[in-house]
């Protein structure tokens, strides 16, 4: 007997994305379970959002009309986290997934975790990494209906290793007059190698999810890996401008990636000053 679908609420923060990408955000959702709750929040009246219009009708999602009632705060973010709870509290839910690429968004992720449920976040490249981390899964929405470019040829030598993880982010996430949520983003191109070096974060978490999952020569199944990381962070490989993790992961030039089977291993290489012990 098969298992019966996660039920997810879809959540837009209109105000935060845009109404172009919504088919793409619908399959991702599909992948997880089924949208039986669809609500998009906004001041309709704002032309900012007419693009949304035939978006709602097509794609049945209820909108949720909110008064803009002090100019320069967005009232539609409080009624979208008042929603939310009240989603929450009703416990006929599996998870959440919000799009928007609006950091306020942070606290109410970390309350639905708390109660076991899944949160799958999709914005824009500039949405703050305390949201992007907070969620179980974070999709930036360049990443989707767009094949990625071909990668740059690995560098010959690796950038030095930084503290922090390579991030676009702005230093806001509001939108400005000159750049709403329906601006077009160009699709996300593919990281060189001396990029992803440089993520110390990114490295940390593949090489952790490798060695928690090998055998006694190295080898790790990649779909082992691959859940190894889900339960550790938000992660997904297009973010870095690839559709699998097995080519991220051969992108780096740290790991050797081999066929097992009808499966795929990985195996860490000798880091640099290491004796190779094999």
């Amino acid at each position: 007997m098969s298992e019966p679908e996660k039920r997810i609420a879809l959540l837009i923060d209109a105000d935060n994305a845009p109404s172009s990408k919504i088919d793409d955000i619908l399959v991702e959702v599909a992948a997880f379970g089924v949208a039986n709750v669809r609500r998009a929040y906004g001041d309709w009246k704002n032309p900012r959002l007419k693009g949304w219009e035939s978006v709602l009708h097509e794609f049945a999602i209820r909108p949720i009309q909110q008064f803009a009632y002090s100019k320069g705060k967005n009232a539609s973010d409080m009624a979208m986290v008042v929603d939310a709870m009240d989603l929450l509290y009703a416990r006929n839910l599996d998870g959440f997934a919000i799009v928007s690429s609006d950091a306020d968004f942070t606290p109410l992720v970390m309350r639905i975790l708390t109660d076991g449920l899944k949160v799958y976040g999709f914005g824009q490249q500039k949405t703050p990494l305390a949201f992007v981390n907070a969620c179980s899964k974070f999709i930036y929405l360049e990443a989707l209906g767009n094949a990625p470019a071909e990668a740059a040829e690995p560098a010959a030598s690796a950038a030095p290793a930084s503290s922090e993880p390579v991030s676009s982010e702005p230093a806001s996430s509001e939108p400005t007059g000159s750049e709403s949520a329906e601006s077009p983003a160009a699709p996300i191109t593919p990281r060189t190698a001396n990029e992803l070096r440089g993520d110390t974060r990114l490295l940390n978490l593949l090489r952790g999810a490798v060695d928690a999952v090998a055998d006694e020569q190295g080898w790790a199944l990649l779909s082992a890996v691959g859940n190894q990381i889900a339960n550790r962070a938000s992660f997904d490989s297009r973010n870095y401008g690839y559709r699998k993790l097995s080519d991220l992961i051969a992108a780096t030039g740290l790991f050797e990636v081999k066929r097992a089977g009808k499966a795929s291993a990985v195996r860490a290489l000798p880091r640099k000053g290491a004796r190779d012990e094999t």
